[in-house]
């Protein structure tokens, strides 16, 4: 992948469903097809402790992803037709013995590939490694300071300047080369980290990454990360201030949509599931990552540290979940966390099924990122 980030359209709060136009009619028709994206770890481990984590919910039997399994996986990916795979998820994949060889697997089989970390193993060498070869690169971060960032993300304060050290590299890579990978910084904002939007914005500015995405925190079924979302309302004005600070080559945007929704979803099945499945680092194929727990066993499908991908994905098992989340049996307003990853995805289809809206190609340059809906 070369020359630099396009002009056309960044969608950071919304989805891009609508120009999978073919995958959907395919579901329509109840065919089974094959995700679009795929959200996965490399590894359960992490080496930060971030207050917000959603992961250590998400406890689930471990398994190792080795060199083998992770290409016999990708392979399958390609084979069967998923076009994105990030290593978000639940683990920190750049910690993984196996994460550069994976980015650089799965982009020569032509799998658009990404990757959510904290930044802090990601040294100049490795960056020039794998920045050819990704699509985009999100930085987690938290906090504009040395000493609130060692607070919410779990760490010594000198690991803040270590990141923002690679997060300068990362840029100054990307523009020497004239690479086309996105480069991000994200903030999960609980409300108590409010203090910290505009120093992250200001931080942010000088760092010169390609954007700031400023996020809510989801919370599981039980509240257990005890997240207020009403709480949100009264940083509105400082999330304002922090948009302000955008300017040509830096975007500070807000997941409005998703903050503003307090939590809540307008619908009851989930639809988004086959077309934007997650995978755990311990190698577990389960519908979503809220899903990882061992409580939540009859949703898991597989894991591909067992048994290859392509034939999980080809299992009645696989598609008898899929199916019952998209039954009348299946409530997501009571038994799922909060604002999940396919919430976007399941807002468009559920207006679709219901008739509300027509899903058709939008006119115009398509967005960015593609393969990541």
């Amino acid at each position: 992948m070369t020359g630099m980030t396009d002009h056309t359209e960044l969608i950071l709060d919304g989805t891009k469903i609508a120009w999978h136009t073919d995958r959907v009619a395919a579901w329509e028709r109840g065919e089974r097809v094959a995700p679009i994206t795929i959200d996965m770890a490399l590894t359960r481990a992490c080496n930060f402790a971030c207050e917000y984590c959603y992961a250590m919910l998400q406890e689930n039997d471990r398994k190792v992803i080795d060199k083998k399994v992770i290409f016999d996986f990708l392979e399958d990916c390609a084979e069967i037709g998923v076009r994105g795979i990030s290593f978000v998820s639940d683990g920190e994949s750049t910690i993984s013995p196996v994460f550069s060889d994976a980015i650089r697997h799965g982009s020569e089989l032509g799998l658009s590939m990404a990757v959510g970390t904290n930044g802090l193993a990601l040294t100049r060498m490795r960056l020039e490694e794998i920045l050819p070869h990704l699509t985009y690169l999100r930085v987690n971060i938290s906090a504009g300071e040395r000493q609130r960032y060692a607070q919410i993300m779990g760490v010594r304060e000198e690991w803040f300047d270590r990141v923002c050290k690679n997060i300068r590299d990362m840029v100054e890579i990307k523009q020497r080369r004239g690479l086309g990978v996105t480069i991000g910084m994200q903030m999960v904002v609980m409300p108590a980290y409010g203090d910290q939007i505009l120093p992250l914005a200001k931080l942010g500015k000088e760092l010169r990454p390609d954007y700031l995405v400023l996020k809510h925190c989801s919370d599981s079924e039980d509240g257990e990360l005890g997240v207020d979302y009403d709480g949100y309302t009264a940083l509105y004005d400082r999330f304002r201030e922090a948009e302000g600070l955008s300017d040509d080559g830096y975007k500070v945007v807000v997941k409005w949509s998703k903050i503003a929704a307090k939590g809540k979803r307008s619908y009851q099945r989930c639809y988004g599931a086959p077309f934007m499945i997650q995978l755990s680092g311990s190698g577990l194929v389960a519908p979503c990552g809220m899903l990882f727990n061992e409580r939540y066993k009859k949703f898991h499908i597989g894991n591909i540290c067992e048994q290859r991908f392509k034939d999980i994905w080809a299992s009645d098992r696989y598609w008898e979940v899929m199916n019952y989340l998209a039954s009348p049996e299946f409530n997501a307003q009571k038994m799922c966390g909060s604002l999940c990853l396919q919430h976007k995805v399941n807002e468009a289809l559920d207006a679709v099924q219901k008739g509300l809206v027509e899903l058709r190609r939008p006119d115009g340059a398509p967005p960015q990122h593609l393969a990541f809906i």
